[in-house]
């Protein structure tokens, strides 16, 4: 049998994921611990300066002490308290304006996203962490950690004092002349009782804490699925281009019915909540009381006994109700802030990822001939998480400036062979070359450079629209003008009220909402900018109407020019103009050659083409209508 491994003493009472969020507060900025931790120091000894100074003011007066020397315990009093005051105000100033961690963190956050490698975000994991992440910023996130945080090192500091205050109180004169009782409340046995009595609240306080705080735990892990599933549907509600499909298919009721479920889900989970902060809160206010009444039993009675001053009396009683205030609200805060860092998991575990592409060194040679050479050595693949391999030892070897078009039935491979081309994943098995060295070992930067892809699924932003096709905020106007008459959008974009300056997406005041044509368009311009020698189009025209279709056919070749043009579509009869076609099935190229060629061999292409072939005809008469028409 395993022996159970034992853990410090402190992981009784700080979770070790709060050691992390530290580091990773102090990875946002490195003054916002020390503030923190300065500031609430200063908070802490405020309270102090009061009860002592107030202490002494009362024996002085008591003892007939001149006024002088009264008034000078009290300039003393209020001049640390102004200054006390001073510092906490610059430090809460610092805080609020120089070390706010919200948008910083939400920059870093952003920052380490954009650096993963695409394979690590496309993780159902990281997907996960970063959902959760934006929940947990909804309901207080790194604040509420921090808030924690400053208040425990205030409460430990209060403790400190409080105990410092309280310790004379242990080493009182011993009277035995009224008795057992007078001893008793005078001699050190009262010390011992006091003490005892202290640690046995203290520690029973400590389990109940952790009680709690697992159950909180537990109910917070459970709670993951419904907060998950209210995230969704808020995102979905707000998103107002779902807005048509909600009215038109009346899913009104399936998210209302939804939403109920989530809400009675979190009415159960608050409740629960309560309760448990009735039972463990019940049972800490119970114990801590007990030991307050006591210890004022013991104060008043050495008092009456004259063991010690009426000024002590104060100082005793103030010293002793801020321990205990300060150590309820330590264990408190120590709940809140273990929670806070169970909560923030999501981010200690996203900023720990590593990415796990080679990033090879060799530069890629700029060739003003384009004369690149690329080859699939024996290539296999698998999706992480999966043993079904997509690409099955496939070979495939061409020259830049080639016109190939990838054709096959869905989920035949297609995409991730482009996804592994782009080196946006590794094979599993195999090499990918370039010019006969292993694409791992170049520049990532410079090797992704030799591509500019449309992909079927791609994605436009809410920037201006000079800035989507240049992918920058500084372009040559001069350029995208060239790339979007190339594109066939020239003309409309000149009729937008700020031109190159639009905004697309309606995320601002003046954003302007795009057709999936003009999008698609947009996306062949921004291919066209890039000025890639290898350019690639996945299903270019299926959002295009038969005119813009027909537009970028007829100037296919004008667009590629002499770059290589990899070209994916299900329509066969838009792959005759490549002058070689690759078949994929199964994970496998099954054919490859020209048109001509793959209808000789009848195979699969064959099959292909004779299932679609009765829409020919009419396409080519549509065309001559178009062409006509234009």
């Amino acid at each position: 049998m395993k022996k159970k491994e034992k853990k410090p003493l402190w992981q009784w009472v700080i979770d070790p994921q709060v050691i992390e969020v530290i580091k990773l507060i102090h990875f946002y900025n490195h003054w916002t611990i020390p503030v923190t931790v300065g500031q609430n120091i200063l908070t802490a000894i405020k309270p102090f300066i009061n009860v002592i100074c107030s202490a002494m003011i009362l024996d002085r007066l008591i003892s007939g002490a001149g006024a002088f020397a009264v008034m000078q315990v009290v300039y003393w009093m209020v001049a640390l308290n102004l200054v006390c005051s001073l510092l906490i105000s610059v430090l809460d100033w610092l805080m609020q304006s120089y070390l706010s961690l919200n948008s910083v963190s939400e920059q870093r956050f952003s920052e380490k996203a954009l650096q993963l490698d695409y394979e690590r975000m496309e993780q159902t994991d990281v997907r996960d962490m970063i959902r959760l992440h934006d929940q947990v910023k909804n309901i207080g996130g790194i604040s509420n950690f921090l808030n924690s945080f400053g208040r425990i090192v205030k409460y430990l500091v209060s403790l400190v004092y409080a105990f410092v205050l309280i310790l004379p109180f242990f080493f009182t004169e011993t009277i035995t002349e009224k008795g057992i009782v007078q001893w008793i409340f005078t001699s050190p046995l009262s010390g011992i009782i006091l003490a005892a009595t202290l640690s046995i609240s203290i520690w029973c306080s400590i389990i109940n804490f952790r009680k709690k705080q697992k159950a909180i735990e537990e109910d917070w892990e459970s709670s993951l699925k419904f907060n998950r599933i209210t995230a969704y549907f808020h995102f979905s509600i707000a998103k107002y281009q779902n807005g048509k499909d909600i009215r038109s298919y009346r899913l009104v009721d399936i998210y209302l019915k939804r939403f109920r479920e989530c809400m009675e889900q979190l009415m159960i989970y608050l409740k629960k909540q309560t309760k448990l902060e009735e039972e463990y809160g019940g049972r800490i206010i119970f114990i801590s009381q007990t030991a307050v009444t006591l210890f004022y039993i013991i104060v008043g009675t050495k008092a009456l006994f004259g063991v010690i001053t009426v000024g002590s009396i104060l100082k005793y009683v103030n010293s002793l109700t801020s321990f205990y205030e300060s150590f309820i609200g330590l264990l408190n805060d120590l709940t809140e802030m273990n929670i806070a860092a169970l909560h923030l998991k999501c981010d200690t575990d996203f900023f720990s990822i590593k990415n796990k592409k080679y990033e090879g060194q060799i530069p890629v040679e700029k060739r003003d001939d384009n004369e690149y050479e690329l080859e699939f050595k024996d290539v296999s693949f698998s999706y992480p998480g999966s043993e079904h391999k997509v690409l099955d030892h496939v070979s495939f070897h061409f020259k830049v400036g080639s016109k190939i078009a990838l054709v096959g039935k869905n989920g035949a491979g297609k995409t991730t062979f482009i996804k592994l081309l782009c080196r946006l994943y590794d094979p599993t098995d195999g090499q990918i070359l370039l010019n006969g060295i292993d694409i791992k070992k170049y520049d990532y930067r410079e090797y992704q450079s030799l591509f500019s892809v449309v992909f079927q699924d791609f994605k436009l932003f809410s920037f201006e629209l000079g800035e989507n096709i240049a992918s920058n905020v500084t372009y040559d106007e001069e350029q995208v003008w060239n790339c979007l008459k190339k594109a066939g959008l020239e003309d409309r974009v000149k009729k937008m009220k700020n031109g190159l300056q639009t905004v697309l997406y309606q995320t601002g005041n003046e954003g302007m909402e795009i057709s999936g044509g003009e999008a698609q368009k947009i996306a062949i311009a921004r291919a066209l900018y890039k000025d890639a020698p290898v350019i690639i189009l996945d299903e270019p025209t299926s959002a295009l109407d038969p005119i813009s279709e027909y537009e970028i056919y007829s100037k296919f070749d004008e667009l590629v020019s002499n770059k290589t043009a990899i070209y994916i579509s299900h329509r066969m009869s838009s792959c005759r103009f490549c002058n070689n076609i690759v078949v994929f099935d199964h994970g496998g190229i099954c054919e490859s050659g020209n048109h001509e060629e793959l209808l000789a061999k009848k195979g699969l292409y064959y099959n292909m083409w004779q299932a679609q072939s009765q829409y020919y005809e009419e396409d080519q008469a549509d065309a001559e209508k178009v062409k006509n028409y234009l």
